[in-house]
C-alpha cells in the first residue's frame, strides 16, 4: 500500500480537485503540505459544487481525517469563513474531522496588506508579478525570517505580544517607505485574539498524528497546491508563488520522512493554461485560446480571473515529472479538445537558433523560447463521459498515447468531465 502525493504538473489549474476527492475515497487521511487559500479545488460531489481555497479536499466526506501541514500559510479569518461556508453546503469541519499543524505560519492583515502595495508599485514600473494580494508572499517572507506568529502562540498571550511588536518593526519599515500608515499594535492583537478560540481547537502535532497513522497502515493522501511550474525555486521565476510546489516538499511540509511517500501522482492538463503573468511559449492569443477557454471554462476559483490558454506543452510537463518523480499522471479535460480538426503539441523549443529540449532558467531566455509543433489529426466524436478506453475515439487514445511518450510517463487516470465517476483509472496510485 502506497501514500500517494498529487502535484500540479503545469502552472496549477489542472483538476486536481477532482483528482484528490476521487483518490480521496481511498485514503484514510487527506493532507496540505504547502501554499495558501491563494489556489482553489472546484469538487463536484453528487451533483453539489464546493469550492475549496485553503481546507484540503478530503474535508467534504464523511470520515476521513483532514489535515493543514506546517507547510501551508494559513490566514485564520479565511478558514473561519470557508469553514461557515461549507457548514452552510451541509459540511461540518469539526476538530475530530481536521487538525492544523501547531507550528503553521500565519497571514495576518498585514500581509494582504504589504501584498497590495507591492503589486500597486509593480503594476506603475511594468514589473507586476500578478499575485493573488492575499499576503501569501509576505507571509512565506517573515517565516523564513523567523519572524511568523504561528498557530500555537495564539494560545500563549505571554510571549504573543512580543512577536506581534518585532513582526511591526519590520512591517511598518515597510510601510513607511510605500507612504502608508503604520499599522498599531493593539490592531494586530485584537486581530489574533478575537479569532483564536475557533482556531485552537484545531490545533495538534500533526507530525504525530500523521506517524500514529503511518504506523496503524491508513492511507496518506498529500495534496499540493498550484503547480510545478510556480514552484519558488524550479517554476518560471519571479512569476511564481513563494512556496515549493513540488512532490518533495509534502514530506518537509507536513513532518514525515520522504521514505513515507510511495507513489507520486502528476495531475496535467491535456492542453496549457496559466494565471498572471510570466512566459507562456505556447500560448494562443487567438481564437484556439479563446475556444480552449470558453469550453474549458478557464477561470480562476478563487479569484476568477481569466485564464490564458494555449497547446499541450510536452517539454514543461516531462521537465516535471523528472523534478517531481512523477510515476504516473491523471489527464484531466481530454473533453475540451472535442471538435477540433487538428491539434497542436510542442515537442521542443527554439532559442536563439539552437533547438532545445528543457525550459532555460533565465527570464530572458524564457521570454525568447520559441515552440516547436507537431500537429496531431483531431477528432470528430466525444471524449466528454467516457468511462473506458473503449469509449474514446480512436484519435482521442492517440493523443493520449502520444503525450505519454513525449513526457516520459503513463497515464494513470483520465478525467473526461469534472463529475468524479467519469474517470477512466488504469493503475490505481494507492496499489503497491
Amino acid at each position: 500500500m502506497a501514500n500517494v502525493v498529487v502535484v500540479g504538473s503545469q502552472w496549477g489549474d489542472e483538476g486536481k480537485g477532482k483528482i484528490v476527492d476521487w483518490l480521496s475515497e481511498r485514503a484514510d487521511v487527506v493532507v496540505r503540505f504547502q501554499g495558501g487559500h491563494n489556489a482553489g479545488h472546484t469538487l463536484v460531489v453528487d451533483g453539489k459544487v464546493y469550492k475549496l481555497s485553503l481546507l484540503p479536499s478530503g474535508v467534504v466526506r464523511e470520515g476521513k481525517l483532514s489535515i493543514i501541514g506546517n507547510g501551508v500559510v494559513f490566514d485564520p479569518h479565511a478558514f473561519v469563513a470557508e469553514a461557515r461556508k461549507l457548514k452552510e453546503q451541509g459540511v461540518e469541519v469539526t476538530p475530530e474531522r481536521l487538525k492544523i499543524a501547531e507550528i503553521t505560519a500565519l497571514i495576518l492583515s498585514l500581509h494582504r496588506e504589504l501584498d497590495g502595495f507591492r503589486e500597486d508599485a509593480a503594476s506603475n514600473s511594468g514589473t507586476k508579478i500578478g499575485t493573488t494580494r492575499r499576503g501569501i508572499g509576505p507571509a512565506y517572507e517573515d517565516k523564513v525570517g523567523r519572524r511568523a506568529v504561528r498557530v500555537m502562540d495564539l494560545a500563549d498571550l505571554e510571549t504573543l505580544p512580543l512577536k506581534v511588536d518585532r513582526l511591526l518593526t519590520h512591517h511598518n519599515a515597510l510601510r513607511r517607505g510605500f507612504g502608508q500608515a503604520e499599522a498599531t499594535h493593539e490592531s494586530i492583537m485584537q486581530e489574533l485574539t478575537s479569532v483564536a478560540a475557533e482556531i485552537l481547537p484545531y490545533m495538534d502535532r500533526v507530525w504525530k498524528v500523521l506517524d500514529d497513522k503511518r504506523r496503524a497502515g491508513e492511507r496518506i493522501l498529500f495534496e499540493g497546491a498550484q503547480g510545478t511550474l510556480l514552484d519558488i525555486d524550479h517554476g518560471t521565476s519571479p512569476f511564481v508563488t513563494t512556496s515549493n510546489t513540488v512532490a518533495g516538499k509534502a514530506a518537509a511540509g507536513s513532518g514525515v520522512g520522504p521514505g513515507v511517500i510511495g507513489y507520486v501522482l502528476g495531475i496535467t492538463k491535456a492542453y496549457t493554461t496559466r494565471v498572471g503573468e510570466g512566459p507562456f511559449p505556447t500560448e494562443q492569443k487567438n481564437e484556439i485560446g479563446e475556444f480552449l477557454g470558453t469550453r474549458g471554462h478557464e477561470f480562476g476559483v478563487v479569484t476568477g480571473r481569466k485564464r490564458r490558454c494555449g497547446w499541450f506543452d510536452a517539454v514543461l510537463v516531462r521537465q516535471a515529472v523528472a523534478v517531481n518523480g512523477i510515476k504516473g499522471i491523471a489527464l484531466t479535460k481530454l473533453d475540451v479538445l472535442d471538435g477540433l480538426d487538428e491539434i497542436k503539441v510542442c515537442t521542443g523549443y527554439r532559442l536563439d537558433g539552437e533547438t532545445i529540449d528543457y525550459l532555460p532558467a533565465s527570464q530572458g531566455a524564457q521570454a525568447r523560447v520559441e515552440p516547436i509543433y507537431e500537429t496531431l489529426e483531431g477528432w470528430k466524436g466525444t471524449t466528454a463521459g467516457a468511462r473506458s478506453w473503449n469509449d474514446l475515439p480512436a484519435q482521442a487514445v492517440k493523443y493520449v498515447r502520444y503525450i505519454e511518450e513525449l513526457i516520459g510517463a503513463p497515464v494513470a487516470l483520465l478525467s473526461t468531465s469534472p463529475e468524479r465517476d467519469d474517470t477512466i483509472l488504469v493503475t490505481d496510485p494507492f496499489q503497491d
